[in-house]
């Protein structure tokens, strides 16, 4: 393309090109006129500015009631002004359904409970009203290291326990999450035990690192109980598992039990340990869909934890 023609098409415009397809399509000025909205002499005057543009004339006009015909160049102008416009049909119709919320991209920061008994819920709920969203996620123990990627925007928004050390990020509190013990089916505790009577029993635990088993040791030291593990594992169903099996008890939260599960028993502590406060880390400028998440997961929070023991 030489360098004037190049300058020229600067001055293209969107109503240039809508008026060659109004025209091409309906063969007369006056019917693209009614097709458009616009007078007949605003069409023709767009045709013009068209032709100025390209320095070719786009139709060839036999006068009198005879239709218009496309000239070889306007043949060429029309196949590409199909694609643009075809595009910018796209473009609005996405922009319109990210302002609605109907679609969208989430980068999500979650631990295992939640990517388990939260997030599958509420993302179903969600495509319920917004088919077109894909949601993404990054799974990680370390609640600072969610966060973290939170405020570099390498994720929209992150689950957390407890509030951040960050004060310039959004937080949306979800539920308080109470520690439970789980015991085999036929145990021989009751349904409600004592962190001393926990602690003469095979414990199994999380690593030691685990933001949750660390709140767990210090309400066990709290309440003067040195608890001791005789197996560690990050993952739930393993523990789960081996309580099934009655190789020990375990503490855990009430979100990570699966509740489904007839052999074995859940077991409120008396007293309690402090719960786990569930949260939402929110990013910057988040998106209508983000919002709608977020909506959608206070509620589900409060549904799915609402028959916990206390």
């Amino acid at each position: 393309m030489d360098t004037q023609t190049h300058i020229a098409l600067r001055d293209l415009e969107l109503r240039h090109l809508e008026a060659l397809r109004a025209v091409s399509v309906e063969g007369t000025f006056g019917r693209a006129a009614k097709r458009l909205g616009y007078s007949q002499s605003a069409v023709s005057q767009q045709i013009a500015a068209l032709e100025r543009v390209v320095g070719e004339k786009v139709f060839d006009r036999p006068g009198g009631p005879k239709p218009v015909r496309l000239t070889a160049a306007g043949r060429m102008l029309l196949g590409h002004a199909e694609e643009v416009l075809e595009r910018v049909e796209r473009l609005a119709r996405d922009v319109g359904e990210f302002k609605a919320g109907t679609s969208g991209r989430i980068e999500l920061g979650v631990f295992q409970s939640v990517a388990v008994k939260v997030v599958p819920i509420v993302v179903r709920r969600l495509r319920e009203t917004a088919q077109g969203v894909d949601v993404r996620l990054f799974e990680s123990r370390s609640d600072s290291e969610l966060v973290a990627k939170v405020a570099n925007h390498e994720l929209d928004l992150t689950f957390t326990v407890g509030a951040p050390t960050q004060t310039d990020l959004e937080v949306e509190d979800l539920v308080s999450d109470p520690f439970v013990a789980i015991v085999p089916r036929d145990h021989e505790l009751g349904d409600t035990v004592t962190p001393f009577e926990l602690g003469g029993n095979p414990l199994i635990g999380q690593p030691v690192e685990d933001s949750c088993q660390r709140q767990i040791d210090a309400g066990m030291t709290a309440a003067g109980v040195r608890p001791e593990y005789f197996f560690r594992t990050t993952d739930n169903a393993a523990m789960q598992s081996m309580v099934r099996a009655g190789m020990g008890v375990a503490i855990v939260p009430y979100l990570a039990v699966d509740t489904n599960d007839h052999e074995i028993r859940i077991c409120t502590l008396d007293p309690p340990l402090p719960a786990r406060e569930l949260k939402l880390v929110i990013g910057s400028d988040p998106s209508p869909v983000t919002r709608q998440f977020v909506e959608l997961t206070v509620k589900y929070c409060r549904e799915a934890l609402s028959s916990a023991p206390v």
